[in-house]
């Protein structure tokens, strides 16, 4: 007879967190390969498609929005600042630090969409697009079970 701590961990590999991370580092490999020819990172990418959705908005809430750390972020700021693509400065209320799309990253984000396209197509039509919306709407899901 199996020991119940056994048992718990011949269930590991089903792990969500396990599967997730996996998942999440595959399909990073497939949009930094995707973005490599431009010089950018998909996490760069996202931060620079947020900004520009966004328009002007504390680091703060820039990181929620991303799902991110400050310090991660941060991070993939100070790069993107360096590169010309974003300008970190003082916030609204002058205690903060807010982040704005500058026009250099504007034009880095017109470059880029036609490789974040390439990417995104390939999953979508990989799963097929029903399949693809659902997987959205369970990642949503899952992230409001964190919340």
């Amino acid at each position: 007879m199996k020991s119940k701590a056994a048992n718990t961990l011949s269930q590991c590999p089903q792990c969500a967190c396990f599967n997730l991370r996996k998942s999440a580092r595959a399909i990073t490999r497939l949009y930094e390969a995707a973005f490599h020819p431009i010089g950018i990172q998909a996490t760069q990418f996202s931060l620079l498609v947020v900004a520009h959705r966004v328009g002007e908005l504390p680091i703060t809430e820039t990181a929620d929005k991303l799902g991110m750390d400050r310090t991660t972020l941060t991070r993939n700021l100070k790069i993107l600042e360096g590169r010309g693509f974003i300008a970190v400065g003082p916030g609204k209320d002058g205690r903060t630090k807010s982040v704005k799309l500058t026009r250099e990253g504007r034009e880095m984000l017109v470059k880029a969409l036609p490789y974040w396209e390439q990417a995104q197509q390939k999953i979508v039509h990989g799963l097929g697009l029903s399949r693809f919306k659902g997987l959205l709407k369970e990642l949503a899901a899952i992230r409001a079970l964190t919340q």
